[in-house]
């Protein structure tokens, strides 16, 4: 049996939620001189580094869902701006390329949501199984 950990290291969820917040923190003061990205509202939900720390996939949503692709084209300009911050506020070896991408993690719950208040199956769920 291994004693391996399945999932990501500590190290790399620790830094993931490091970058978060100061990514987080960015758009929030509103320091990306972007005319998009001053108008909107985005959250950043979950960063998932590389085991190597050099790549960091950064999950966003715009607040409402509003205008997604207008914001993840804007992030994506604005990307060697982004590196340069995160890698200024996090001390690494070296500066994690971002990789923006919509987190679709909201529609999947709401869609899954919706497929359990549908009248047939919740139904389904309150009959006891035989």
């Amino acid at each position: 049996m291994s004693n391996q950990p399945e999932g990501p290291s500590v190290r790399l969820l620790r830094v993931g939620e490091q970058v978060r917040h100061v990514l987080s923190d960015i758009l929030m003061r509103g320091d990306v001189h972007d005319d998009v990205l001053a108008k909107h509202v985005v959250s950043v939900t979950e960063v998932r580094m590389s085991p190597d720390l050099r790549h960091a996939t950064v999950f966003v949503k715009p607040l409402l869902g509003q205008d997604e692709e207008a914001v993840l084209k804007a992030l994506r300009t604005n990307t060697a701006y982004l590196q340069r911050e995160v890698a200024h506020r996090i001390r690494l070896k070296y500066a994690a390329k971002l990789k923006f991408l919509a987190d679709e993690s909201f529609d999947e719950g709401s869609h899954i949501d919706r497929l359990l208040r549908d009248p047939k199956v919740a139904r389904d769920l309150e009959q006891p199984d035989d």
